[in-house]
């Protein structure tokens, strides 16, 4: 998601816009633990034979449903929006793609199979005295997970991972891409602490340069279970429109994580 769509959608929501989001609701040891995760991966990996890549079918089947979460939205058939081409995401810095792709939710590398799923989560109801700026941003304060399934031949999966984490270490001090046609500055790139699950995992906060000198955060997580990779961006409009930081759910990402196990 570029600058320019945080704050066309935070800050200057239409009133349809606003029904269309209600109606789709309805339905610690940051750098040394990535560090240390990084390597103990590499030589797991090296130790274990190669996991068969799964079929399409056999993502589809893995992907998030709803029934495996209690709260929120999935969507099996992501907008056209969210399903963005690998060729229409590129970065200034060649070394910075993988965050990119990452971040729009396209698959690293060139998988055998890919699945996406969306989840959206059910926004707080504000208060009947409020005013109508503050019904809106308690509307859109929401977050929303686009899930990118892949899966690989060989140690395809393993070097995704490795692929992204190199990224974030060359890449903490910020560049630029070009997403869907759209160019964003992204001013930094932060390791947080490894999510649960999987066989190895990465968890990171780019932060998004927006209009008006905001710096909005979004959230990736991404885990490897064994041949397949699973990539989790996460946005929060509102907090993203404050330049404020939000937690990821987790409590999402764990389910899709069971599933995959």
């Amino acid at each position: 998601m570029s600058a320019t769509a945080v704050r066309r959608t935070a800050l200057a929501a239409s009133a349809a816009a606003l029904a269309l989001l209600a109606t789709a609701c309805g339905g610690s040891g940051e750098t040394d633990q990535a560090a240390k995760g990084d390597g103990d991966g590499a030589s797991a990996a090296a130790a274990a034979p190669a996991a068969k890549a799964l079929t399409a079918a056999e993502l589809e089947k893995a992907a998030l449903a709803q029934s495996d979460v209690k709260s929120g939205k999935v969507t099996a058939k992501v907008p056209a929006s969210d399903d963005i081409a690998a060729e229409k995401v590129t970065a200034d810095d060649a070394a910075c793609l993988p965050l990119a792709r990452a971040q729009a939710g396209v698959a690293q590398g060139e998988p055998a199979a890919t699945a996406k799923r969306s989840w959206l989560g059910t926004p707080k109801k504000p208060a009947a005295d409020s005013k109508p700026e503050d019904a809106l941003l308690a509307a859109l304060d929401v977050n929303k997970t686009l899930i990118t399934l892949a899966s690989y031949d060989g140690g395809a999966a393993e070097a995704a991972l490795k692929g992204l984490k190199t990224a974030a270490r060359k890449c903490a001090g910020g560049f630029t891409a070009t997403i869907g046609g759209e160019r964003t500055k992204f001013l930094k790139a932060a390791t947080d602490a490894a999510p649960q699950g999987g066989d190895e995992g990465l968890a990171l906060t780019l932060t998004m340069a927006a209009d008006e000198g905001v710096r909005a955060p979004v959230k990736i997580t991404v885990l490897r279970e064994g041949a397949t990779v699973a990539t989790f961006s996460t946005i929060n409009m509102a907090a993203m429109a404050a330049g404020k930081d939000y937690r990821v759910p987790a409590d999402v990402i764990a389910a899709q994580a069971a599933k995959l196990g």
